[in-house]
């Protein structure tokens, strides 16, 4: 439910100005000096129902413009003599509401038809009484000011949302330029220094070879690691230069990495569970890092032999797990580094949850649970 800035919920306030205006208006009908006809009951309940149906003025502008002017018509004709504040009322609504070429047109028939209401009363007025009558019940510069107030207020309201888009894409379009700045930065400083990395291995691997001697693991391991910075920047680049919504890794590439793991001699496996589907692009490229970040983490610090990978789909979520069998102990907790923060930021930023700590037999756990509907 909608609240204005008094915090006063909008129907509530509706209903009080609704309820307000009725009451209004039943006590201009009583406190009038007219012979007691049988159609009086009928006068009371036309004004209060004018007065109630501005309850509705928000929702149904136009619907209220029609129901307002009838009862003041038809109060008029049983010989009610009462100002049509609720037609006002509703004139101020369907215009703010921008209904302005129906809101005129109900006008000159609301000033057509009060005469026309008047001389029906068996009082024998003239045409000039009840055009009086009529101008009393309903003043032009009355309409028009209801109307003048409601275009005010509707302009004033578009050009409040159009302030507000100008600020978003203000905002929007400085975040892009430093996007790009960013992307410019990466490019310049790490790709030359990456590329040397790769480049060295690949010949010292290749030197190796045509010498006929073995080559190091570690070696192999730097070079498949260049390889792999290598695709994680230029992954990293497009997305910043496409505002982030692609990504070259993701939960098809988790076999790859997990492979690439094992190249380093360690003995990771990977389970997946559950029902595959589709899921968020943020949510897919984030449940890659979680387990590039915690396999890079184990292959440096654990000082494991074992890793296990478990992703499990689950209606409303996706699950993650990876455990390692390495020495920590919940005695000898390590203090989060870098890379668990930052894991820690993705899941938090997606509304999910990250629990990363030692078990009790030995070894560390991670887990992370990414919700798949409604993502921010």
């Amino acid at each position: 439910m909608s609240t204005g800035r008094s915090g006063i919920p909008a129907a509530v306030r509706d209903w009080a100005i609704a309820v307000s205006v009725a009451v209004t208006l039943l006590i201009a009908g009583l406190s009038e000096n007219h012979p007691a006809t049988d159609s009086d009951l009928l006068g009371y309940a036309l004004l209060a129902a004018g007065g109630l149906a501005l309850a509705a003025r928000r929702r149904r502008p136009v619907a209220v413009l029609v129901v307002t002017g009838v009862c003041a018509v038809g109060y008029q004709a049983v010989g009610f003599d009462v100002p049509a504040v609720a037609f006002l009322f509703a004139v101020y609504a369907a215009v703010r509401a921008g209904h302005r070429i129906i809101t005129v047109v109900a006008a000159v028939m609301m000033l057509a038809a009060l005469p026309l209401a008047a001389l029906t009363l068996p009082q024998d007025l003239s045409v000039g009484e009840a055009l009086a009558q009529a101008r009393g019940a309903l003043e032009v510069a009355w309409l028009a000011a209801a109307g003048a107030a409601g275009e005010a207020l509707r302009q004033a309201e578009r050009r409040a949302d159009e302030a507000e888009r100008t600020r978003e894409e203000t905002a929007r379009r400085r975040a892009d330029e430093e996007r790009l700045h960013i992307a410019r930065e990466l490019h310049d400083s790490l790709t030359h220094q990456i590329s040397i990395i790769k480049v060295q291995a690949e010949a010292a691997v290749h030197l190796a070879r045509k010498r006929g001697e073995q080559v190091p693991e570690a070696l192999l391991v730097i070079r498949e690691a260049g390889r792999e910075a290598t695709r994680d920047l230029r992954a990293t680049l497009e997305a910043l230069r496409d505002d982030g919504s692609t990504s070259a890794h993701g939960l098809e590439q988790l076999p790859e990495l997990v492979e690439r793991a094992r190249m380093t001699g360690l003995d990771a496996t990977l389970t997946i569970d559950g029902q595959r589907h589709d899921v968020p692009a943020a949510v897919d490229r984030t449940a890659y890092r979680i387990v590039q970040e915690s396999l890079t983490n184990i292959a440096r610090h654990a000082s494991a032999t074992t890793a296990s990978v478990r992703i499990d789909y689950r209606p409303d979520t996706l699950a993650i797990r990876v455990d390692d069998d390495g020495k920590a102990t919940p005695d000898a907790t390590p203090l989060p580094g870098v890379g668990l923060l930052g894991m820690r930021e993705r899941v938090t930023s997606l509304g999910g949850r990250l629990r990363a700590e030692p078990r009790g037999e030995g070894g560390f756990t991670i887990e992370a649970e990414l919700p798949t509907g409604r993502t921010p």
